[in-house]
């Protein structure tokens, strides 16, 4: 039974490298020419970048062929391995849908093509034979004008359906010439009851806390403990929840080791703030949620019940999950009915 819940994965950076190289193989000419072998595009694809400017690159080599006719031959593909490698129950997509338009037609066309962007990637999520509940979540972007960013979330309020929050992305460090203007689509988000999550605090160049208040999760947001920790009190107060990705943070160079994240997660239990373990872009890493949890294991950054306590958070703080208790305690209740004298290890 799949037990683990993923809050913070892109759709851009999902996508494992032999599926793309296939796809690039297949149906991309230029770029089967660029990588003839596997193994150089792997290396290519996911080596370690030296900013998260430079790594974040890599999401326009993927968006450039995510189209609303491609995206569900990668989507299907993204289910079935969360489900079968990655016992997930719960997976939160997060995109900007406008870098999934056309680029060829005008920017009010593109607008109203995200519509169907929103609607093919919530079709394509519900694959019966993986059952996982899925959520959208749409990134507004530091590089888009206030047009495109404001209708992506009045798409997010329209598509209730399938969209359950927003969230800012392209590089937390192009946010500061902005500021009032993201946080006037936050405001404008939560009054219309979209939650709202927003990569913060993930590089020193990303720290602003006059964005903190609008936020219910903070994607990545590990600058936080590791610099500001006078700042987990009101976290703790408002019960946000951090989107800790530990990979990531060695691929953008924004940590030397994993072991720097043992401060992060020490901190954050002391203080009572939440982290849910999430993956951030497993295809660009070609590493998957449960190696997330066994890295941080082996390296004595937490240890099992502290582990428990971030798998416990993260269908705590999911947006889109539909139950009160994550699956594990749901199959605990059904074998104590099913079989009241097998003894039961909580």
């Amino acid at each position: 039974m799949a037990l683990y819940a993923d809050l913070h994965r892109h759709l851009g950076g999902s996508v494992v490298p032999r599926v793309l190289w296939r796809y690039f193989q297949r149906h991309e000419e230029n770029l089967a020419e660029r990588f003839p072998e596997y193994a150089e595009f792997e290396e290519f694809y996911t080596r370690e970048r030296t900013s998260l400017d430079e790594y974040l690159e890599l999401h326009t080599l993927v968006e450039s062929v995510q189209t609303a006719k491609t995206l569900p031959y990668f989507i299907y593909r993204l289910i079935r391995g969360a489900y079968i490698f990655e016992n997930l129950a719960y997976l939160e997509l997060r995109y900007t849908p406008y870098y999934r338009t056309d680029e060829h037609l005008s920017q009010s066309e593109r607008i109203e093509q995200m519509r169907s962007i929103v609607e093919i990637v919530g079709l394509a999520s519900r694959v019966t034979e993986y059952p996982i509940v899925t959520g959208q979540i749409l990134c507004m972007h530091s590089r888009l004008p206030y047009e495109v960013n404001k209708a992506i979330v009045d798409l997010a309020v329209e598509m209730g359906d399938y969209v359950q929050a927003i969230d800012i992305a392209g590089g937390d460090s192009h946010y500061a010439t902005r500021l009032d203007e993201f946080i006037g689509l936050y405001r404008y988000a939560l009054d219309r009851g979209l939650k709202t999550t927003g990569h913060l605090y993930e590089t020193r160049d990303g720290c602003y806390p006059e964005l903190l208040p609008y936020l219910q999760r903070i994607g990545h947001g590990i600058q936080i403990p590791l610099l500001y920790p006078e700042l987990l009190p009101e976290l703790a107060e408002r019960k946000q929840c951090l989107e800790v990705c530990p990979t990531t943070y060695l691929k953008t160079g924004t940590l030397e080791s994993l072991t720097q994240l043992k401060t992060v997660f020490d901190r954050c239990f002391e203080a009572g703030v939440d982290i849910a373990i999430c993956t951030d872009n497993a295809g660009l890493h070609n590493v998957r949620l449960p190696f997330e949890y066994e890295n941080l294991l082996t390296l004595d950054v937490i240890g099992f019940d502290q582990l428990q306590a971030c798998q416990d958070a993260a269908f705590r703080h999911a947006f889109a999950w539909p139950y009160g208790q994550r699956p594990a305690s749901l199959l605990t209740g059904l074998l104590s009915v099913t079989n009241p004298k097998l003894p039961l290890y909580q």
